[in-house]
């Protein structure tokens, strides 16, 4: 009895070690697929997406150009700017505002003139005819058709808690545009 014991343990080791080395074998035959296309562009495009590029201006201590990460916020560019100079107006900058690629932030001086084109965050319009919705301040928004104090601070404060537009049709999500609001509007603004 005790040796059919012993030899029904030598089975069971044995085919345990059998399965152990099959199933090896299986894993080093496996060859590892090439992904499609599609998917060797998709990863391309996330790659590209972990980084965003944002120009600083203005009354901070190192000016330049900044590689940022997509969730990174105004506050967070300026620090990596070295921060505000001793002169800089920092009242007139969103520090909380999320920022996108090819954003240009400008710090004004204590005492200056604000003008579209050295608005805050990137050219809001420096196209005069059309708006860049994703940049532009209350002010450049209330001159649009039908936009009022509300709509303007709403349309903001959709884009700071979602990030900037990716097109016109976007400000639909926003509370208070609908689609008459966005007919009205549609030739007067862009989406950069």
């Amino acid at each position: 009895m005790k040796w059919i014991k012993t030899y029904e343990r030598w089975v069971y080791i044995a085919i345990i070690v059998i399965g152990a080395v099959i199933w090896g074998a299986q894993q080093e035959e496996t060859t590892i697929e090439p992904l499609p296309l599609e998917q060797q562009e998709q990863q391309e495009e996330k790659k590209e997406e972990l980084s965003i590029v944002v120009d600083v201006k203005g009354a901070v201590k190192r000016v330049g150009v900044y590689e940022v990460a997509p969730e990174s916020r105004v506050h967070d560019v300026i620090q990596l700017a070295g921060g505000f100079i001793d002169e800089a107006d920092e009242t007139k900058v969103n520090l909380a505002m999320k920022v996108h690629d090819e954003m240009v932030i400008y710090v004004p001086k204590k005492g200056e003139e604000i003008t579209t084109e050295s608005a805050t965050t990137n050219d809001a319009s420096r196209s005069s005819e059309k708006i860049n919705i994703n940049t532009a301040t209350a002010e450049q928004l209330q001159t649009l058709d039908g936009i009022g104090p509300a709509k303007a601070s709403a349309i903001i404060a959709y884009r700071e808690e979602h990030g900037p537009f990716q097109k016109v049709e976007d400000l639909l999500h926003v509370s208070g545009i609908g689609q008459k609001s966005l007919e009205k509007i549609k030739e007067q603004i862009v989406v950069r």
